[in-house]
């Protein structure tokens, strides 16, 4: 999929993508969910399919943060709070943590709303908000979002899927 340049490409992005990786995410028997056999975000590291969608859930909705802050004309920490953009391995385990009591099943839920924050969000702009200046460095809003959403949906698949052949897993 090309790299999204307006609105209509990112909602098609996100939204194609993400129905890719629910229908993927949806197919594991829950036996398997919670097993850390899944090459993890830090190096030398596993984690399980509950991780894996963990970690989307918290970039949904550091995305969400983000553009709640943009929003109310407030400063942001990116990635976040006490992280560096070369601290990402740190920050996968801080999500891991962060919703590691919470069942597989209400995590989709959680991440399928974040999504849906966001289209609302990315709705609510225009083409000019989201691709016509700079955001973060060179980056514009658009490709930011596109960075922490549509992408790792495309690059969470491709992880599941590597895992289910190596787990030998029928779809």
């Amino acid at each position: 999929m090309a790299v999204p340049t307006n609105k209509d490409e990112l909602l098609n992005a996100i939204n194609t993508n993400f129905d890719k990786l629910i229908a993927e995410l949806s197919s594991f028997p829950l036996l398997v969910v919670d097993q850390c056999s899944l090459e993890g975000h830090a190096k030398k590291t596993q984690m399980s399919v509950a991780n894996l969608v963990a970690y989307l859930v918290g970039w949904n909705e550091l995305v969400v943060k983000w553009l709640d802050r943009d929003a109310a004309g407030e400063p942001i920490d990116f990635p976040d709070t006490g992280f560096k953009w070369n601290e990402l391995g740190r920050l996968a385990q801080r999500f891991y943590r962060d919703y590691e009591g919470v069942p597989y099943l209400q995590l989709i839920e959680r991440l399928a709303a974040a999504k849906a924050r966001i289209v609302s969000l990315i709705e609510a702009r225009s083409d000019g908000d989201l691709y016509g200046r700079p955001w973060y460095e060179k980056w514009t809003m658009g490709r930011m979002i596109q960075f922490n959403t549509a992408s790792p949906y495309a690059n969470a698949r491709g992880r599941l899927r590597k895992w289910r052949k190596t787990k030998s897993l029928s779809h």
